[in-house]
C-alpha cells in the first residue's frame, strides 16, 4: 500500500474548492491533468476539429478559473460534473459559432468521422446541437470513462505493480486466472486473492467518485 487513500483522488471536492486560490498551482495542475483529455474527447466527439477542441480545453479551463469563485464546492449546491459539462457546451457552442461565420477556413476531418466516412457532409452539420441532448449523452459516456479511469489509477496508486498487473489483465481484461498466473509468473491462487482485494478497492473508488462529483 502507498500513501494515503484520501490523497490518491485528484478529483475530489477538496481540490476543486483549493482551485479558488488562483496561486496554487499544483492544484491548478492537478486539475488541468484530470480533466483536459474528458473535455478534448467531448469535443471531439462532437464533431470538431483537433484545433478547435484544444481550443475548447483551453477556453473551458479558463473559464473555470474565472467562474471559479462563483462554484460552490458541496454536493448540496448541484454537482461539478453538471457546472463543468456547462462550461463545456458553452465554449463548444463558440466553437461553432466560429465555424459559421467562416472562422475556420481550413476544416480538418474529426477523428470521430475519420474512419469509413466518405460523405461530403459540411462539417458543421454533423456537430451536434450544444444545447441538445446529443451533447449531454457524450459528456455522460465520456464521464463514465473519465471515473473509470481515476478509479484505476487509484488502485493503481495503493498496488504494486504486479499486483495492478494482475488485477487489470483479470478483472478489466477478463483475461482467464490460469493464463494470467502464467504470464506473469504467479501462482492461480494469488490471482484470484488480488484480484478480489483490488476490485473491492476499485468498486469502492468508483462509488466515491461517483457520489462526490457526479
Amino acid at each position: 500500500m502507498k500513501n494515503d487513500p484520501d490523497e490518491l483522488l485528484p478529483t475530489r471536492w477538496t481540490l476543486i474548492e483549493r482551485l479558488k486560490n488562483w496561486d496554487d498551482q499544483e492544484s491548478w495542475r492537478q486539475f488541468f491533468d484530470t480533466y483536459w483529455k474528458l473535455i478534448y474527447g467531448v469535443a471531439i466527439k462532437s464533431g470538431l476539429t483537433h484545433p478547435e477542441a484544444q481550443d475548447v480545453v483551453q477556453e473551458t479551463v479558463m473559464s473555470v478559473c474565472k467562474n471559479m469563485q462563483k462554484f460552490k464546492a458541496d454536493p448540496a449546491y448541484g454537482s461539478f460534473k453538471a457546472w463543468l459539462l456547462n462550461l463545456t457546451r458553452w465554449r463548444i457552442t463558440d466553437q461553432v459559432r466560429k465555424r459559421r461565420r467562416g472562422g475556420n477556413a481550413k476544416e480538418e476531418l474529426p477523428k470521430s468521422a475519420a474512419k469509413g466516412d466518405t460523405t461530403s457532409t459540411p462539417v458543421e452539420e454533423r456537430v451536434p446541437d450544444p444545447a441538445g441532448n446529443a451533447l449531454e449523452a457524450i459528456w455522460n459516456d465520456e464521464w463514465e470513462k473519465h471515473i473509470v479511469d481515476a478509479a484505476l489509477d487509484k488502485v493503481k496508486q495503493q498496488s504494486s505493480g504486479k499486483h495492478y498487473q494482475i488485477f487489470f489483465l483479470q478483472a478489466i481484461k477478463q483475461i482467464p486466472p490460469a493464463k494470467v498466473a502464467e504470464t506473469l509468473n504467479v501462482k492461480v491462487d494469488q490471482v484470484y486473492l488480488i484480484k478480489h482485494r483490488l476490485t473491492k478497492v476499485f468498486e469502492e473508488a468508483l462509488k466515491e467518485l461517483e457520489t462526490k462529483l457526479g
